[in-house]
């Protein structure tokens, strides 16, 4: 090959590329124009009294094409621009006989387009003109016979836009609140984090004072106690005071609530559970009762925190999903574990799947709308964001504990949580 061969096959090549890159509203149109003018030029046996008018419609029913199809064009410029591609396919289907089959294209991508850009009302009614003129046009065959071709397929290109932006839209809607939804999940485990930490800085805290005062207590008290032991005791009092003070630092501000009216109650435990059956029972006024089995004993306070706070919250979904309904609440202790099952006979989730997930989107799904109400641990709570279960879940799994959620054998619903009462299980 030449070098004068290559050189030119490098310049066809760069018009090419420059050409590709071109912007494709302008490309199109543009060519169109110039295939609606070659087509004019071919009829010019038919068309030679008004060629210059018939050129003239051939490039206004093509090049306002080019303020349709750009996607930064307002809505307004598009509905104008296509208006004006079929005033001007009408005026050259009649009464000049002029209109070209690129004219036709561009009118079919005006109403897909204008139909996409989210104007079905003006795409549709683009077709109309050509539907008149295939009413009117009795004596002229060939006249009607291309109006009902061009309003048949303007009516196809306009439905297909349409849909397409109708699907889009339903697309967008659903990707809006699939991201809303996650949004709320995402608060609302967070917000029932920040509750329990709130709640374990008080027992923490608890414990930790304790350590320190009884330090001090028995450093003060204890008779012909050596140097080294009153100044390991003394540092050990010290550790705790400091321990206090850091996480008093870190964990502190969840005690800040937006309500500045709270009251302030001690961390209720198992001991104030007949209390909250009882205030269940009287809210409801349906039979709410409590079953223990087992040996009874003093739990660690995060433990009897936990149940509590699931039990509570457990009563607060069978009284919205399942009013009227029996409740029983049974708590079943053993060396291993404390069980915690709460069922009402009531309907039940819709679904009879046994998934705890399927059965908790379920019972769950208006829990969602109500807001948290009330900082009384003794008064039955909903969460800010809703999502009862999963505040119940986030608890459990503080403490390595279990939670499962469904349909209860023989009718209603069912809370059951498994929370690990031995110290080595909770480390």
């Amino acid at each position: 090959m030449s070098e004068d061969t290559a050189r030119r096959g490098d310049g066809a090549a760069g018009v090419w590329e420059r050409v590709r890159r071109f912007p494709a509203p302008v490309t199109y149109p543009v060519a169109l124009a110039l295939l609606a003018c070659a087509e004019v030029l071919l009829r010019v046996g038919s068309l030679r009294e008004n060629l210059a008018l018939a050129l003239l419609l051939g490039v206004c029913t093509t090049l306002p094409l080019t303020f349709v199809l750009g996607a930064d064009r307002a809505v307004a410029v598009r509905a104008g621009a296509a208006v004006a591609v079929t005033s001007a396919g009408v005026l050259a289907l009649t009464p000049f006989r002029a209109l070209t089959l690129a004219g036709v294209v561009a009118q079919l991508a005006a109403v897909y387009w204008l139909g996409r850009a989210g104007a079905p009302r003006l795409s549709g009614a683009l077709v109309l003109p050509y539907v008149v003129l295939a009413l009117v046009s009795q004596d002229d065959v060939a006249t009607r016979v291309t109006a009902v071709l061009v309003a048949t397929l303007a009516s196809a290109a306009a439905a297909t836009g349409i849909t397409h932006h109708v699907r889009s839209a339903a697309l967008a809607h659903s990707a809006t609140e699939r991201a809303f939804a996650d949004t709320l999940l995402a608060h609302a485990a967070r917000g029932e984090r920040a509750r329990i930490a709130r709640e374990l800085h008080d027992v923490v805290a608890h414990h930790i004072s304790m350590i320190a005062v009884q330090a001090e207590t028995a450093r003060l008290t204890t008779a012909g106690l050596p140097s080294d032991g009153a100044t390991r005791l003394l540092a050990i009092g010290d550790t705790a005071r400091t321990a206090l003070t850091e996480m008093r630092r870190l964990l502190g501000v969840l005690r800040e609530d937006a309500d500045a009216g709270v009251t302030r109650r001690p961390q209720p435990g198992l001991r104030q559970l007949m209390e909250l059956i009882d205030e269940s029972r009287d809210a409801s006024g349906s039979c709410t009762r409590l079953i223990v089995s087992g040996p009874v004993a003093a739990l660690d306070p995060g433990i009897e925190v936990t149940a509590f706070r699931i039990v509570q919250e457990a009563l607060t979904n069978a009284r919205r999903h399942a009013p009227g309904a029996a409740v029983d609440v049974e708590l079943r202790y053993s060396e291993e574990d404390l069980v915690i099952r709460v069922r009402d006979n009531g309907p039940g989730p819709p679904s009879t799947a046994s998934n705890s997930d399927t059965s908790q989107a379920s019972h769950a799904s208006d829990i969602s709308q109500v807001p948290h109400v009330s900082h009384d641990p003794h008064i039955p709570h909903v969460t800010d964001a809703g999502h009862g279960l999963l505040g119940m879940r986030e608890r459990a799994a503080t403490v390595r504990g279990t939670l499962r959620t469904g349909p209860a054998a023989g009718g209603g619903f069912l809370v059951e949580a498994r929370l690990p009462v031995r110290a080595e299980a909770l480390v």
